[in-house]
């Protein structure tokens, strides 16, 4: 499973400066596809050779001060619950305040790593300033100023030398579908109706299913694994909160599986959370099927299966290439059609194209259409090639990368598309020089 590192701390700290600076600076190394960090309170980091996943748990409050003191705690009490490894973010202009003691008791109790960092850091006076965090009673703290990013170095070397080594790779190596989406969409009442047996208790209440459960399963002549994220445990402290929760909840299932099948409300349409589920899934490179639930509450004259995937596919630009199936789970319409489409996404993802066969449709096709000149100079595309990878991703080596605009790779990844069915799978595009 994917590491968690989860950034706690009252507002105004700086929290978002530094989730920011770290991601960007990911992004500087990856091929940043465009639009793909719409989720600011979510990103994948790599430090050393490590990789994990940072949440900004302070992006999800809403409200004035008096509400922040309970929502800070649950907040806290979900990253300790969470996470693998907690920052916490203090501020040596204000010192330590009321808040701040709150939010170290809480972390004093923990068992998992927890690291204190005073942001703001730019003088040596305020060196001097930041002892006084010793009496927050968590030890040694960290230095940094998030805004030109010194000290973050060192911080970083710190988490990543104790977040523990990936598992073992699950011992069989059948497709993992992880049925995703926000509370009450009816995720565990397709899980029901796929299984058949109620084993998932199922009410109408959001977030009554227990934890995570894996079960392999054989059924309509498929055999599979299912990661289902119902997860959401019921808690009298976790009311407001189920959304973020969700979200954190699916962060893990969605890097732990090979195809997210996300469920959402036909009576509620596809929502900002959906979008946010839906952009993790994508940016983790992982398979995706969307599923429209509750078909069977829709007014069919209002709205038709066309006109409502039309709104959804707006949504999801530019990856559009998804396939959506509206389902019942009440009347279980479309059910095995569902986990055929999941199945058939699974296939795409780990399709292997020959390198004659790609050079021999793909040059033919940038020879009709060449990718246009830019300040008088071509860009010649002589070869290209599938990678390595487990998923797909894609090499056209070329006399002039830098000329190679994001229209044109997306005239490209269409065409491949449309020849060689990647259908509900994110493929990745890079232009290199030869």
């Amino acid at each position: 499973m994917g590491n968690i590192v989860a950034i706690v701390g009252r507002p105004n700290v700086g929290k978002s400066t530094f989730f920011n600076r770290l991601i960007q600076r990911r992004e500087a190394i990856v091929d940043a596809v465009s639009g793909v960090t719409r989720d600011r309170h979510y990103g994948k980091c790599e430090w050393n050779g490590k990789e994990f996943s940072l949440i900004d748990t302070g992006g999800y409050v809403l409200g004035s001060d008096d509400v922040f003191e309970a929502e800070i705690d649950k907040q806290v009490e979900l990253a300790i619950e969470e996470a693998d490894a907690i920052i916490f973010m203090v501020d040596v202009n204000t010192g330590i305040t009321g808040m701040d003691e709150d939010v170290a008791k809480l972390l004093r109790r923990v068992k998992k790593p927890v690291f204190l960092v005073v942001n703001k850091v730019d003088n040596s006076k305020r060196h001097e300033d930041a002892i006084e965090f010793y009496n927050l009673g968590l030890g040694d703290y960290y230095t940094i100023a998030s805004i030109n990013g010194s000290g973050t170095g060192d911080l970083l070397d710190a988490v990543v030398k104790v977040l523990p080594e990936k598992e073992e790779e699950i011992a069989n190596d059948l497709p993992r579908f992880a049925v995703v989406g926000r509370p009450n969409a009816g995720k565990s009442s397709f899980i029901n109706a796929l299984i058949g047996e109620e084993r998932y208790i199922v009410t109408d209440i959001a977030g009554t299913t227990r934890d995570a459960i894996d079960t392999t399963y054989n059924r309509f002549g498929f055999e599979f694994n299912l990661v289902d994220t119902a997860g959401i445990r019921k808690k009298s402290k976790v009311k407001e909160d189920l959304e973020f929760y969700a979200v954190m909840r699916s962060v893990r299932a969605i890097e732990y599986c090979d195809v997210a099948i996300l469920v959402i409300d036909a009576t509620r349409g596809f929502e900002g959370q959906d979008q946010n589920i839906f952009w993790l899934s994508v940016n983790n490179k992982k398979g995706v099927v969307i599923l429209v639930n509750k078909w069977d509450l829709v007014e069919k004259e209002t709205k038709t299966v066309k006109e409502y995937e039309a709104t959804i596919r707006k949504e999801l630009e530019p990856f559009t290439d998804v396939p959506i199936v509206f389902i019942s789970t009440i009347t279980k319409q479309r059910i095995f059609k569902a986990i055929e489409t999941a199945v058939n996404v699974y296939e795409n993802r780990t399709k292997k194209i020959p390198t004659s066969k790609l050079n021999e449709v793909m040059l033919e096709i940038i020879k009709q259409n060449p990718p246009p000149a830019y300040k008088g100079k071509f860009v010649k595309i002589k070869f290209c090639t599938q990678l390595p990878t487990p998923t797909p991703q894609f090499a056209f080596f070329c006399n002039l990368p830098q000329y190679v605009k994001d229209g044109y790779k997306r005239y490209l990844e269409n065409k491949m598309r449309e020849i060689f069915d990647f259908h509900g799978v994110p493929i990745i595009i890079y232009f290199r020089k030869k």
